[in-house]
C-alpha cells in the first residue's frame, strides 16, 4: 500500500528485513514496541497493522479545525487529508502576495503531485522552469524534481496541493 520495500520499511523501523518477511508471514511474535515503530515507518496507527478492510469511516475537517504544517513567512499550509494517509495526501495553502514555498526548491519522497490553484496567481518553479498558472489551473509533477510556489500577484493565492502516495 505504501509502495515501499520490505528492506526500507524494515531500515526505518529498526528492525532486520528478515524478521519483518518472517512477522508479515506469521512466523514470528513481535513486541508492542517493535509493532508501534513499524507502524511509524509506515505511517500507520499500530490498530491498522491489524485489519485489512476496515471500513473507512467519513471525516470532517472544518476549516477552522485544519492542523496547520510550518510553512514560510507569507504562506499558510494546512492538511486536509487525516491520519491514517492511505493513498494520498491533501494540502490547502495560503499564499500572500509574494510570498512563497521557501527560497529553496525542494523534493520530497517518490510520488505524484498535482497542483491546483483555486484563486490569485502563483508561478510554480520545477527544476527552475517556471510555470504561470491562473485560478483553474493545475501542473502536474514528480515530488522527486525540485519544486517552488511563488504568488506573483497582488492579491491572496489560495491552491490545493494532492500527492499520491503521500509522502509523509
Amino acid at each position: 500500500m505504501r509502495r515501499t520495500s520490505l528492506r526500507a520499511t524494515a531500515g526505518l523501523a529498526g528492525i532486520s528485513p528478515g524478521f519483518l518477511s518472517e512477522l508479515e508471514r506469521g512466523r514470528a511474535n513481535a513486541s508492542i514496541g517493535t509493532l508501534r515503530r513499524i507502524a511509524d515507518a509506515l505511517g500507520l496507527a499500530v490498530a491498522d497493522l491489524f485489519s485489512e478492510d476496515r471500513p473507512v469511516e467519513p471525516t470532517v475537517v472544518r476549516r477552522d479545525a485544519r492542523p496547520e504544517i510550518p510553512a514560510a513567512g507569507g504562506s499558510r499550509k494546512y492538511l486536509l487529508s487525516q491520519r491514517p494517509l492511505r493513498h494520498f495526501e491533501a494540502y490547502a495553502g495560503e499564499f500572500d502576495p509574494g510570498a512563497t514555498t521557501g527560497d529553496e526548491a525542494y523534493v520530497h519522497g517518490d510520488a505524484q503531485e498535482l497542483f491546483l490553484v483555486i484563486s490569485g496567481s502563483v508561478r510554480v518553479e520545477l527544476d527552475g522552469a517556471g510555470h504561470d498558472l491562473q485560478a483553474g489551473d493545475s501542473i502536474e509533477y514528480s515530488t522527486t524534481v525540485p519544486h517552488r510556489v511563488v504568488n506573483t500577484s497582488d492579491e491572496l493565492a489560495e491552491v490545493l496541493w494532492l500527492i499520491s502516495p503521500p509522502t509523509t
